[in-house]
């Protein structure tokens, strides 16, 4: 895809539990400076899905410009490259892993059943390490639903609340500009 004239802004979250975790999220946040609106605390989190396995620091990031979403993914995906990420097991360990959870464009939610980048990130809702950073930097986010547009706080009500308190905070990235 080409470059989009309009203002787009995503939400994306990024998690590594292989190395040197911390190293892994500061790629994000510099590859992602010039475009940077916010990004969160790092939180260490319990791994989601049931694989055995060291527990994920993540950070959710606001970034605008004028990508599209397939470019979003793109950069999130070169990033996941460049940290030697392998996709051997579901929600297995990795080095790095950078999805998108939402993207606007000139406030409009884009919303996607492409197999290959379904938006809003359709368990966005449901995951207390996505929602947590989320608020940190946007308390009044708001998360397109099949149900309606709810208030990320509402979602993260929904959550489990065991699963609310596993989400800690640990670290703080330094912005490179």
């Amino acid at each position: 895809m080409t470059r989009t004239s309009a203002v787009s802004r995503a939400v994306l979250s990024a998690g590594s539990n292989i190395g040197e975790k911390t190293a892994h999220l500061q790629t994000v946040v510099d590859r992602f400076a010039a475009e940077l609106v916010a990004v969160s605390s790092v939180y260490a989190t319990p791994p989601w899905g049931g694989v055995e396995q060291d527990d994920f620091y993540n950070i959710t990031l606001i970034v605008d410009g004028g990508h599209s979403p397939d470019e979003w993914l793109s950069i999130g995906a070169e990033l996941e490259q460049a940290a030697d990420r392998t996709r051997e097991l579901r929600w297995g360990p990795r080095t790095l892993d950078v999805d998108v959870i939402t993207v606007t464009i000139d406030g409009e939610p884009v919303r996607s059943d492409d197999p290959h980048l379904l938006l809003p990130h359709p368990r966005a809702r449901e995951r207390a390490f996505v929602l947590v950073p989320w608020l940190e930097i946007d308390p009044d986010a708001t998360l397109w639903t099949p149900d309606g547009t709810v208030a990320v706080a509402d979602a993260l009500d929904r959550v489990d609340p065991a699963e609310r308190a596993a989400v800690r905070p640990v670290a703080h990235l330094g912005e490179s500009r």
